[in-house]
């Protein structure tokens, strides 16, 4: 069907990628336990986006120039590096009690974590590569010089990705009313955040591969 090649495979292995923890993951719960629900979707909206992208750049073929350019790879590898080591500094240093919602979060707030959520998948060139290298082994190679099977591809994995995370958006909120009652424990787990986002930054920033 339009090239493609063992269609519940790819859905199966989709699924299981999409529920391996990264820097999107920790952002999502992140944003989710500290602003609630509805930040905890809009930090969705903004990772997906920025897949949205990734896909789009595979599709049309825009990845191969970042594949085969070790300069540009790299001003965007560091870049995505940076913005996640920023972020990670940011939530380690917050002074405010850990993971604790201040109120209901105001709409200029909701689109600075869209803005975010897509800097951190989209600054990641390893995204780009990973569906560059992933998606082809679902398609006939006799289809591959065109973008239709690419973008059905990521479609699909733009839909279980997505279903999967706002899952994990809902349920983590239900954190928030556990660490209001237990401030120790929610300002050790931002503080493990933040580190965790160093960590992502200095993996992505260090990594040869």
């Amino acid at each position: 069907m339009f090239g493609i090649e063992n269609y519940p495979g790819f859905i199966a292995a989709a699924i299981i990628l999409n529920m391996t923890p990264g820097a999107d993951t920790f952002y999502i719960l992140t944003r989710s336990v500290t602003f609630g629900k509805k930040a905890g979707f809009i930090s969705v909206a903004g990772i997906m986006s920025g897949c949205v992208v990734h896909v789009i750049c595979a599709a049309f073929g825009l990845s191969l120039i970042l594949a085969n350019s070790i300069v540009i790879f790299t001003i965007v590898k560091w870049a995505g590096a940076i913005y996640l080591i920023y972020l990670g500094l940011k939530t380690f240093f917050q002074k405010d009690s850990g993971f604790q919602m201040t109120g209901v979060i105001k709409g200029g707030n909701l689109i600075k974590i869209y803005k975010q959520g897509v800097l951190t998948n989209v600054l990641n060139p390893k995204v780009s590569l990973f569906f560059l290298s992933f998606l082809p082994q679902f398609i006939n190679p006799d289809f591959a010089k065109g973008p239709l099977p690419f973008l059905i591809l990521g479609g699909t994995f733009f839909v279980t990705g997505t279903s999967w995370c706002l899952v994990l958006a809902w349920s983590s909120t239900f954190l928030n009313g556990f660490l209001k009652n237990h401030k120790f424990t929610g300002t050790l787990l931002q503080k493990i955040s933040g580190l965790i986002f160093i960590g992502f930054g200095l993996k992505l920033g260090l990594d040869n591969g």
